[in-house]
């Protein structure tokens, strides 16, 4: 835990204060308008405080009392408040999107299927249309066929 101990400036603690003419204490004269500096006293010294008794999570604790309890309560409800806005937005999209998915192979799938088997028979129809396109090229004064002979109408 932190302990705070109070230190005294020299000059102040070696002479008090006395009241001025009209027991004022801080009228000012010209008399009293030099500046006091002290370059005697000491700075604290790094070896009268004491670290190694403490860890990062006391220091952190520490640094609680700074904040007020009332900043404290609007930023912890603030987070708490986009956190679970975050929760349920992220749950609600992995939902969303299993629901996509799903649907996406139950219905997607089998009329891609249905649609490659379609392009298939198109396909076989063309050959097969320039096949006999050929072959009536090559040899153009042959009988009909039997096909030509039952779609012509008879006289």
């Amino acid at each position: 835990m932190v302990k705070l101990t109070e230190v005294e400036d020299e000059h102040f603690s070696q002479e008090k204060p006395q009241p001025s003419k009209h027991n004022v204490l801080l009228a000012s004269d010209d008399e009293e308008e030099d500046d006091y500096t002290d370059t005697e006293s000491e700075i604290s010294n790094e070896d009268d405080v004491e670290l190694d008794g403490e860890s990062l999570s006391d220091r952190l604790a520490a640094l609680k009392d700074i904040i007020p309890p009332s900043a404290r309560r609007s930023f912890n409800n603030t987070v708490s408040n986009v956190t679970s806005f975050t929760k349920s937005g992220l749950s609600f999209s992995g939902k969303a999107l299993w629901v996509i998915s799903t649907s996406a192979f139950l219905l997607g799938v089998p009329w891609a299927l249905a649609y490659a088997e379609e392009e298939q028979y198109i396909q076989m129809e063309r050959e097969q249309g320039m096949i006999k396109g050929a072959n009536e090229m090559l040899t153009p004064g042959t009988a009909p066929t039997e096909e030509q002979k039952a779609s012509q109408p008879s006289l």
